[in-house]
């Protein structure tokens, strides 16, 4: 049966949550999504999952692979087994949400139209960019006990009022007009921004934002500042921003901490998130090995040119490792089977869909190897023009992929990030 892009949040209580092999690993009890400001779409962060032992757990929904009239599929059986504990920017869907008291604002409606109404379910939806997010509304009519039960109605979210964050009582207040006022602003403006702050207001802020905007902003801070506001933050929350960073920028970060603390934080993220870091904290930092990422974007020779052009554009991938995909034999996870070659990313869109990438290699492109200094990386990148290059071992293997921002942010003055751009 085909996986579901659209379904209602409550229908998901209670469905059983299965692995990629099929085994059990609890029932869903609640949908975590975080409410943005103005009218815009609420993000879905994950589910809470109920475990047979009756200990509630987190699961990220970019670990939910199909959802099912019966139960949800995740891509991992190696889910974080840490007790599930509700973030100041995060509401419930089903115990916050469901019974509260809306208006509509959408003339359309007819009669509906500035009644009070309740919310009795939130529809949510998967978009282009993979991300899960509330689309939709179904509410009816307030009535008196005695009343009978009013007909629902679906209702776009941007047309509903009472659902903010100071409607639905969420914790963390004190730093709402904060979170407001950063909200659609580049991780970086955050990251200067929240420098200008006291160190108590600056933690707060930090505890309100969800582990991926928080990643995304700690990644942007200067070292001295990284440190210090992850020993702030609890240790198990800054295991989970550290599983949200990207895997050199997480390398790094724990490379200038003390090797009891890193360790500690390493065997508190999950598995499959700390093995590649772990595996990069093996490399000298101003080495290729060290300024690499391991998730470059890697395919196999039998795939199609829509295929890679289809991975190019996932804004989760940055312009620089876009600009270049990596053709390798399986497996095709890092460390690879034998790497093939390359294909530049303006080949792609020269070449018709239904093309395989294995025909459009460019094999004479010299790679780093992983013990290359980073004036040889430099010299590499100055040489042939590029802002993306393969690394490899010694067998031949694609180990990851360095990309031209993390040779930049090696080269700056270490305190380049202190200064703002003039704008």
């Amino acid at each position: 049966m085909a996986a579901a892009n659209k379904v209602f949040a409550a229908r998901l209580a209670g469905l059983v949550v299965l692995g990629p092999d099929g085994e059990s690993i609890g029932r869903v009890r609640d949908v975590v999504i975080t409410v943005r400001i103005g009218r815009q779409q609420p993000r879905v962060l994950g589910l809470v999952i109920e475990m047979f032992t009756r200990k509630r757990i987190f699961v990220p929904m970019l670990r939910v692979t199909a959802i099912e009239p019966g139960s949800v599929t995740l891509t991992t059986g190696n889910v974080s087994l840490r007790r599930f504990t509700q973030r100041p920017s995060e509401v419930l869907a089903l115990a916050q949400v469901l019974d509260s008291r809306v208006r509509v604002d959408d003339p359309d409606m007819g009669e509906l139209h500035g009644v009070d109404t309740v919310v009795v379910d939130l529809g949510i939806e998967l978009t282009r960019s993979r991300d899960w997010v509330v689309s939709k509304v179904a509410v009816r009519k307030h009535r008196g006990r005695l009343g009978r039960r009013a007909e629902i109605y679906i209702v776009d979210w941007q047309h509903v009022q009472g659902l903010t964050q100071t409607d639905l009582s969420m914790p963390g207040q004190g730093v709402a007009a904060l979170l407001m006022q950063y909200e659609g602003m580049r991780p970086a403006d955050v990251a200067n921004a929240m420098r200008e702050l006291p160190d108590k207001r600056r933690h707060e802020l930090a505890v309100a934002l969800d582990d991926e905007r928080l990643a995304d902003v700690v990644q942007e801070l200067p070292t001295d500042d990284q440190t210090h506001l992850l020993m702030h933050l609890e240790v198990e929350r800054a295991a989970d921003v550290l599983e949200a960073m990207d895997p050199d920028d997480a390398a790094d970060l724990l490379g200038e901490l003390p090797e009891p603390e890193a360790e500690s934080l390493l065997q508190l993220m999950d598995p499959q998130d700390s093995e590649p870091v772990r595996r990069l904290l093996e490399h000298s930092p101003d080495t290729a090995g060290g300024l690499m990422t391991p998730e470059p974007l890697v395919l196999t020779a039998s795939m199609t040119v829509a295929e890679a052009l289809a991975r190019a554009r996932n804004p989760d991938v940055t312009p620089a490792l876009a600009s270049m995909v990596f053709v390798v034999r399986p497996p095709t996870a890092t460390p690879t089977g034998r790497y093939l070659g390359c294909v530049h990313l303006q080949q792609l869109l020269r070449e018709p869909p239904a093309g395989l990438v294995g025909g459009l290699l460019d094999t004479g492109l010299p790679c780093l190897a992983a013990d290359d200094s980073l004036a040889r990386v430099t010299r590499y990148f100055a040489s042939y023009n590029l802002v993306c290059g393969p690394v490899v071992d010694n067998e031949g293997h694609l180990i990851g992929a360095v990309t031209v921002d993390d040779v930049l942010d090696h080269l700056l003055p270490e305190d380049w990030r202190e200064e703002e751009i003039d704008r």
